[in-house]
């Protein structure tokens, strides 16, 4: 009979123990999506292995789920006039808490936006857009258990999109769409990683890696994003260990 209750005892233990994978949202704009870099769109996306979320997964291994929100066009907390799409249209703050909670529970979210919040449209200084990922960050910290559950809040790595290229200035499309955000661009590392600091989310300067080397100066060449993806991996062991 001990042996028995004994056994039960275990399976109880083990069972309440078990955790399951490491769960990790990757939120981000066309980078993320996997954009292949054109500088006359629309063009298509690269394959999960040449993604940098998916080269993210390949090289964390199945203690981690990498779950991918890459939307093109996305910004930080801006409501784009021009958006093809209803609903939150490309407003990253819109859809950011519903966007974790029907992703619960979460262990890690991984911001990259910022670089759409360059356009002349929105006419935001690089402090601005730095208070636009500020914003997510506080989104993630308020989440709260999400609806009707109780998890705890996920951790937050910020990372701070890679400066433009000065190729981007010679595109028809993506010159004219993002006029004058070039010097921006090369504002915005230390500015994000001031408001992670405040937030109390970790931060990766993406250009300290990578450049944005599509022939768009805007996207990555599948080289670049798997190049990212094994950056961000290592920077992930450190947050989950």
């Amino acid at each position: 009979m001990k042996k028995l209750i004994y056994s039960f005892a275990a399976l109880f233990l083990a069972a309440s123990s078990y955790a399951g994978p490491f769960r990790i949202v990757a939120y981000g704009d066309s980078i993320t999506y996997g954009w292949i870099p054109n500088p006359n769109p629309p063009s298509t996306r690269y394959g999960p292995d040449d993604r940098w979320p998916g080269a993210l997964q390949k090289e964390l291994g199945t203690n981690y789920q990498v779950i991918e929100e890459g939307l093109d066009g996305r910004t930080t907390d801006a409501r784009d006039p021009g958006s093809p799409i209803s609903g939150a249209q490309l407003d990253g703050s819109a859809y950011l808490q519903p966007c974790l909670a029907s992703h619960l529970p979460v262990d890690l979210v991984i911001i990259m936006l910022g670089t759409n919040d360059l356009k002349p449209v929105f006419d935001r200084t690089p402090l601005r857009i730095a208070i636009g990922a500020a914003h997510l960050i506080d989104l993630v910290n308020t989440l709260n258990g999400g609806v009707g559950t109780t998890y705890k809040n996920p951790k937050v790595l910020l990372i701070c999109p890679p400066s433009l290229n000065p190729e981007i200035e010679q595109g028809p499309i993506f010159g004219p769409m993002f006029k004058d955000g070039l010097e921006k661009s090369k504002q915005l590392p230390a500015l994000y990683e001031a408001v992670a600091k405040m937030g109390g989310a970790e931060f990766l300067n993406a250009g300290s890696v990578i450049s944005t080397d599509g022939i768009d100066g805007l996207h990555l060449t599948a080289e670049s994003e798997r190049k990212l993806g094994i950056a961000v991996a290592a920077k992930v062991r450190e947050l989950l260990k």
